[in-house]
């Protein structure tokens, strides 16, 4: 069963964001969230920190905001009233508006925020994913509002590119999610007293929601940095993967610059069909792209690159793509998820026959591939995979009913 909460009652919609702090994010005021140590430490000088104290005073609001996971000036409890004061006139760490949270009947969760306008216009929405599993707990980041890829399946690409998130609003995505599942420490934890093998239930992270990440390199570099950060959030970055679609100078810098797991959104094993598929193969095919691939950095058999590959009916499941997508990747290690085609009004796909979805995860296992079948997740809060689209963009009651109705023939599958 869907739960959803009701928009119509204001005190819902309040007691809803009461985590996210006492007000929303505030685009007249400087953020604090998603800048680097050394930006934060230079604004805390401009306000009039002396220059002595703003090391001491980085490193102690880094620790309010990214371990405690405080948005509120006045809970930073080791910090004079005064300076307190000073970062209130001066410095916004308040969280997104939280428009809708809907959790799944299998325990997915997905937020639509809602962020500041930022020049767009008008505020703008976007939708985040959490993804419970019995051993972690995967949280999938969006980078843009909208986006400008068009790829045929995927029903986020039929939505007009807005602008790019900021590297605040990408992290502010991060914080919410702990936020709401309660994976900050309490309150009354003393700091220090954090035990470092407690469980996350946010372990991982993806760059997969809307957008193409690449598009938007230099926030998310940002974003994923201070993420991975061992005096903050301190996840791992073998459990940050970045998702793209082909962005072959994106890649290279994405493993330079951030040293981050990798997915391709490949789809398809020839240029002629990518081209239709994932449009940008025009600019970057397949040569280029795996070519990429194969000179990633700190790439090996204990880290390989994933690729997904969405089984389309008719169009890329036959045995013979099977074979030449196993020829294609030859000497990239490598994993590749097998995705079912999340359905969606107006596509012109549908999903490939169960029975030949494992007949294809059978022949490219047999030629040494983990090839898993990713099991549709969410798929009834339009959380799956290509399913994303930004309440900007509201799809008509009709369109709805017809989502339900996929999502119901696909349920048993």
């Amino acid at each position: 069963m869907v739960v959803s909460l009701d928009l119509s009652d204001r005190d819902k919609r309040a007691a809803l964001s009461a985590s996210a702090g006492a007000s929303f994010m505030d685009e007249q005021k400087k953020p604090l969230i998603g800048l680097s140590r050394e930006e934060m430490r230079l604004v805390l000088i401009e306000i009039g920190v002396p220059e002595k104290q703003a090391k001491m005073r980085t490193s102690q609001i880094w620790h309010w905001l990214y371990v405690r996971g405080v948005s509120d000036f006045a809970l930073m409890a080791n910090i004079s009233k005064v300076l307190r004061e000073m970062l209130e006139e001066s410095f916004s760490i308040a969280r997104p508006e939280i428009v809708e949270e809907q959790i799944s009947k299998d325990g997915t969760r997905k937020w639509l925020m809602r962020f500041p306008a930022r020049g767009a216009g008008k505020p703008v929405d976007i939708e985040t994913v959490y993804i419970p599993e019995k051993n972690r707990g995967t949280l999938c980041i969006s980078s843009q509002v909208g986006c400008t890829l068009t790829c045929t399946f995927c029903h986020t690409g039929t939505q007009r590119m807005v602008r790019n998130l900021t590297s605040e609003e990408i992290l502010a995505q991060l914080l919410v999610a702990k936020d709401r599942l309660g994976d900050f420490p309490d309150r009354d934890t003393p700091q220090g007293g954090i035990a470092p093998e407690r469980v996350r239930l946010v372990s991982n992270i993806v760059m997969m929601g809307m957008g193409e990440p690449l598009y938007n390199f230099e926030n998310v570099k940002s974003a994923l940095l201070i993420a991975s950060d061992s005096d903050g959030i301190a996840l791992s970055k073998r459990r940050i993967t970045l998702s793209t679609s082909g962005v072959v100078p994106g890649i290279y810098r994405t493993g330079e610059e951030i040293g981050v797991a990798l997915a391709i959104s490949l789809h398809a094993v020839n240029d002629e069909l990518r081209n239709e598929l994932v449009p940008i193969n025009k600019k970057y095919p397949l040569k280029e792209l795996l070519d990429a691939c194969r000179n990633y950095p700190g790439i090996n058999n204990a880290r390989r690159i994933t690729f997904e590959y969405v089984m389309l009916k008719g169009v890329n499941d036959s045995l013979n793509d099977a074979k030449e997508l196993a020829r294609l990747l030859k000497g990239i290690p490598a994993k590749i998820n097998l995705i079912p085609f999340n359905p969606w009004p107006g596509s012109e796909h549908e999903c490939s026959d169960w029975d030949q979805i494992e007949k294809f995860a059978d022949f490219i296992n047999a030629c040494g591939y983990a090839s898993p079948i990713r099991r549709p997740r969410g798929s009834d809060i339009m959380a799956a995979c290509g399913q994303l689209k930004s309440e900007s963009e509201k799809m008509k009651a009709r369109e709805r009913l017809a989502m339900a109705a996929m999502v119901s023939g696909h349920g048993d599958e």
